[in-house]
């Protein structure tokens, strides 16, 4: 097992809290952020979401923004987020000019042309924002902020969009092409997917219970989260938070919005991620798994995950119970949470869980634990079969 890409910094936002520090805390105190809507305008306003607290002009604000510059929801998350990555890892902006910069996101800055859908026609001012729809939009947004000159790109597949954007990230590190870059993702609630959601029948009413017999559906959820991955040779000396030693992708190329019964795509990418990291399935000490507690997701997960380790099945939960999915973004928040078990040396609790699936026998962390975590899988899969799991790693000097 090789040491893997450097993760240097990481800064996040979410239901749960504003940075990292608040997260945590969240996370060791079982304080999940499930509410109602509340800054999205919804009829739905009986469904359970992870929103957060904040209107875009207190994020602004927060920012210290100008009114002037119309910013997208997914923007202002994603720069809190990446900013607070960014003071971390101590880059300066001379840095800044040569580092690279991976988002991922499925909405986009759709909430703007949401809001200004029936005013296009008629003013020229917010006629801008019809340009909003498209992701890059939000990426560029972010970038041109914090003054980020390096490779830019955006990657959009579905929930497993940031995750995608890290194993990016690192594997141009590992190839030479990229010496430093800021990868992660952000999305916002928007009218658009918790209708969508709602349509396909997966949300629920309640508090979502993943790989809880008795599981009813998702909470949608927003927020962003962002790493700094810098290659060995430019160290010099840097505290390193833990490594990505292994990744993996796959498509099951099952349905446009179901996972396989089997689970073949998730148990390829873990497979794939095995391979890359160098090391055998024991070897994993805790699994930051999907969990979206819909029926389909946590039977295909489960399944899948005991095609990989069998008899010896590491500890596990979906994190998901505190934040809702948070679509892109849930990738790199589960890659921040993944991190500080590494750092901690804890498991966060699986919340809401009572009884397991009849069909896997499957129990769940329950409550925080404490563990040596040397290794830690988190998966991330997305609508149309595109399935992705990260492996990380403590840092062995």
């Amino acid at each position: 097992m090789g040491k893997g890409v450097a993760i240097t910094g990481m800064g996040i936002i979410s239901s749960i809290g504003n940075n990292v520090e608040e997260n945590y805390c969240s996370l060791a105190t079982s304080n999940h952020g499930i509410s109602f809507p509340e800054i999205l305008k919804s009829q739905h306003t009986h469904l359970p979401v992870g929103e957060i607290k904040k209107t875009n002009q207190e994020l602004a604000e927060i920012l210290q923004i100008a009114p002037s510059k119309s910013f997208t929801r997914a923007a202002l998350l994603g720069i809190l987020a990446a900013k607070e990555a960014i003071s971390n890892s101590a880059l300066t902006e001379e840095m800044l000019e040569e580092t690279g910069f991976i988002s991922g996101t499925s909405v986009g800055g759709m909430d703007m042309t949401e809001t200004f859908f029936r005013k296009f026609r008629d003013s020229e001012e917010n006629r801008h924002f019809i340009r909003a729809q498209h992701p890059g939009f939000t990426t560029t947004q972010i970038a041109d902020q914090l003054k980020l000159r390096g490779y830019t790109s955006t990657i959009s597949t579905a929930c497993s969009s940031s995750a995608n954007a890290i194993m990016l990230g690192a594997r141009l590190i590992k190839a030479g092409k990229l010496k430093r870059v800021v990868v992660g993702g952000t999305d916002c609630l928007t009218k658009f997917t918790l209708n969508g959601f709602n349509s396909l029948k997966i949300l629920s009413e309640e508090n979502c219970k993943p790989f809880d017999q008795h599981r009813s559906g998702l909470n949608l959820g927003e927020g962003a989260a962002f790493l700094v991955l810098e290659a060995e040779d430019i160290l010099d000396g840097k505290k390193v938070l833990g490594r990505i030693s292994g990744y993996g992708n796959s498509n099951d190329a099952f349905h446009q919005t179901a996972s396989s019964e089997t689970g073949e795509g998730a148990f390829l990418a873990i497979q794939k991620a095995l391979c890359v990291a160098g090391i055998t399935p024991d070897k994993i000490d805790y699994i930051n798994a999907h969990g979206t507690a819909t029926l389909n997701n946590d039977i295909s997960e489960s399944r899948a995950l005991l095609r990989i380790f069998g008899e010896k099945f590491p500890a596990f939960s979906s994190t998901k119970s505190f934040t809702g999915h948070t679509l892109a973004a849930a990738g790199a928040i589960e890659a921040v949470f993944s991190i500080l078990g590494l750092q901690t040396g804890e498991m966060f609790p699986n919340l809401n869980f009572q009884a397991p699936m009849k069909e896997t026998q499957l129990r769940p962390v329950l409550e925080l634990e404490k563990k040596e975590i040397y290794n830690v899988l988190s998966n991330s899969f997305g609508f149309g079969g595109n399935c992705s799991s990260l492996i990380f790693s403590r840092d062995e000097k």
